[in-house]
């Protein structure tokens, strides 16, 4: 049985100076298309301090992907509801979510696909740390 929670990012900070534009991916890890499973579901949690910056979750369904196999994942649906410890609730769906102003934060999020490999990307990060940014299948 593999492990359920798995870590894409952990203790990650901004570290350029100046609040220069930063962008890091995660490696690889195993998604439910890689154990066989079919039914697909996965929630990622992120853990944030003071971060600015664009949080993206992609997934591939090729075994051994390339830099073009990777597609940004929908997390939510348009029937679901997600919230924040401010206790902000948030309905639809996103590919990727931005916090503009220094936000500390624990975020979770439900999406669906049998996705052999999944990854996050962190694009536009100006400031704060990332804690952690796991996922559960």
């Amino acid at each position: 049985m593999p492990n359920l929670a798995q870590i894409l990012i952990s203790d990650q900070t901004h570290a350029l100076a100046n609040n220069d534009v930063e962008t890091y991916t995660s490696d690889k890890i195993k998604g439910d298309g890689y154990y066989g499973r079919t039914d697909g579901l996965h929630t990622a949690v992120w853990q944030l301090t003071d971060f600015v910056g664009t949080i993206t979750i992609q997934g591939t369904l090729t075994t051994d992907p390339t830099t073009n196999d990777w597609v940004d994942i929908r997390l939510g649906s348009n029937n679901s509801s997600s919230v924040d410890t401010t206790g902000l609730v948030s309905t639809g769906s996103v590919s990727s979510i931005t916090y503009s102003t220094a936000t500390t934060t624990t975020a979770a999020f439900n999406f669906t696909g049998n996705f052999v490999w999944l990854r996050a990307t962190i694009t536009n990060w100006t400031a704060g740390s990332v804690n952690s940014i796991k996922v559960n299948l």
